[in-house]
């Protein structure tokens, strides 16, 4: 009896070890793909940056309407990968790590490539998204992007580096590009925080998502600066937009970590480290 026992046990353990090596088969396969999906979409880009100004498949002006209604005419680097796919709005990107994406906005489904990919096809990575809510043409905006923390680094998994002030020091700027306008942001808080009940008084940076008032522009940054992990001696001033990065976070049930930045004039920029 005892040796029909060990004989099912060896068996369930064996199932549960196989079941297991697949499942992470399958996940870091997967990663993977999206990975070389990705990679694919960079050179992509790369090339019709480098591609000269009179050649056939971007020498035509591409003209699309932008949130704020006015019409704006697409990027020569961006003009292949809109025509790949119509809901990329921007590209967003974080020197030193993976982050380096196309940023989608689907203003009618928020959270269409919240499990999609940048072929519209089911993927856990999915792509990281704009809120509905934001303009990137209004500069009296909170920009916020949501892309996924993976454990096998992807997406914005690496937004974590900043939990190190000395990786801040040496990566202080954000490069988010929409479809029609480079644009550098210049970071003022690093935070950890979660989704709250309802009924909580804490600060909730998600209730500040898109155009803000003076007064709640304000407030948004006061909050977010107070949450810094260290201290970062730059005050936004109304009239400069805004971009918040988010992801998982497990310090917490439903935790949240948050890289906020200002927008730097693209005349006044120059970076340091």
């Amino acid at each position: 009896m005892k040796k029909v026992v060990l004989n099912i046990l060896i068996v369930v353990f064996a199932l549960i070890f196989i079941g297991c090596g697949w499942y992470l088969f399958s996940y870091y396969w997967d990663a993977k793909q999206a990975g070389d999906e990705i990679e694919a979409l960079e050179e992509l880009v790369e090339e019709s940056e480098s591609e000269p100004d009179d050649a056939s498949d971007v020498s035509e002006p591409i003209e699309i309407i932008a949130p704020s209604g006015e019409k704006k005419s697409v990027l020569k680097k961006y003009k292949k990968l809109y025509k790949k796919n119509n809901d990329v709005i921007g590209w967003v990107k974080v020197d030193d790590t993976p982050i380096n994406y196309p940023v989608m906005y689907t203003p009618d489904d928020n959270e269409y490539y919240l499990h999609r990919n940048f072929d519209k096809k089911d993927d856990s990575n999915g792509m990281p998204f704009l809120d509905a809510a934001c303009d990137p043409d209004d500069p009296n905006q909170n920009l916020l992007i949501y892309g996924h923390h993976m454990r096998s680094g992807m997406m914005f998994a690496h937004l974590m580096d900043y939990e190190n002030e000395s990786f801040y020091k040496k990566h202080k700027i954000i490069h988010f590009d929409t479809l029609y306008e480079q644009g550098d942001y210049e970071i003022i808080s690093v935070f950890r925080s979660q989704v709250f009940p309802v009924n909580s008084d804490a600060f909730k940076y998600y209730d500040y998502i898109g155009h803000l008032s003076k007064k709640r522009y304000e407030e948004y940054v006061d909050g977010v600066q107070k949450l810094s992990l260290y201290k970062i001696d730059i005050k936004p001033e109304y009239g400069e937009q805004l971009l918040s990065l988010v992801t998982c976070a497990y310090h917490v049930d439903e935790g949240r970590f948050v890289v906020v930045a200002r927008k730097i004039p693209q005349e006044s920029y120059t970076e340091t480290e």
